[in-house]
């Protein structure tokens, strides 16, 4: 038989406290345009604070409670649901504090469509509509065939109608203008997105300085 933990959570083999923080994965915030959408308890975006409370990241509770079952993390704030066992009920957190002071490396992310799209918000960088993930693709500002690379500085959000009259030119050439110019996902983006999921999370404020 598989050895389970409390609650049926199996952290990650051979995975320090540090990683785990630090590659934990952010929530995707929905677009502005999306209903509501519904998921399960476990998956709901957990803050998590260093020790000196300086927001470092967003986790899920599935990860926070792991956290929180070795002794590495504490409550903050919690919301009004609870997870059982047979053995216990813990409250599900919202904000989680880490216990000892962490030292974050400088936070960086794999180039991908998915992160792309974080990014920028899931908001075509041409004509400034916020759009789901399925109505988005990524464009090349300088295109591949002028040498063009697949880059954080070269790659935008880009929607299909923008997408089809840029074609193979850039955009002065197709006569569009970025609304900004891409760059690298860095901690400031990171923290960026924090604010944007915080919207919604009232029990954050206080830590995302608003």
């Amino acid at each position: 038989m598989k050895a389970k933990t409390k609650f049926g959570l199996r952290p990650r083999p051979n995975i320090s406290i540090e990683h785990a923080v630090v590659e934990a994965p952010v929530v995707t915030p929905a677009p502005a345009t999306m209903g509501p959408v519904r998921r399960s308890v476990l998956q709901e975006p957990v803050l998590v604070l260093n020790a000196t409370y300086e927001p470092i990241n967003v986790t899920a509770v599935r990860r926070a409670l792991v956290l929180m079952l070795k002794g590495v993390a504490q409550a903050e704030e919690i919301n009004h649901s609870e997870v059982h066992s047979a053995q216990q009920t813990m409250k599900v957190p919202s904000v989680i504090r880490l216990l000892a002071y962490r030292l974050i490396p400088q936070q960086s992310r794999a180039l991908s469509r998915k992160n792309i799209l974080l990014r920028d918000k899931n908001t075509c960088q041409f004509c400034g509509r916020t759009l789901p993930a399925s109505e988005l693709t990524l464009d090349h500002v300088v295109p591949r065939s002028r040498g063009g690379r697949s880059s954080w500085e070269n790659l935008v959000a880009c929607c299909y109608e923008c997408n089809n009259r840029k074609g193979d030119r850039t955009p002065e050439e197709a006569g569009l203008r970025l609304v900004r110019r891409p760059r690298p996902f860095t901690l400031h983006t990171s923290r960026q997105l924090m604010r944007l999921i915080g919207r919604q999370e009232e029990k954050w404020r206080k830590y995302l300085f608003y």
